[in-house]
């Protein structure tokens, strides 16, 4: 079966149903999807597990300054720098 639009269609609930926040007639339909597309399965398990390690990490993660300069260019927030 192919699920690609809807998949699209349901990217924008995930982390909402990731933390509990999702209504739950859209968690009836998400959960309806995920029992039927792995990608989507494999993008929510991903997302939790992300969450999981973010919780989970005692001390921020220090980027040198060096490079967070470049990134910072790269994505175009100078401002922020």
């Amino acid at each position: 079966m192919e699920h690609k639009g809807h998949c699209k269609d349901l990217l924008g609930m995930f982390s909402d149903y990731v933390d509990g926040d999702l209504a739950a007639e859209f968690c009836t339909e998400l959960e309806r999807h995920l029992a039927e597309c792995e990608n989507c399965r494999i993008i929510v398990d991903t997302l939790r597990r992300t969450v999981y390690l973010v919780q989970v990490t005692k001390e921020p993660a220090l980027v040198p300054d060096d490079v967070r300069q470049r990134l910072y260019r790269s994505l175009r927030l100078d401002e922020f720098l």
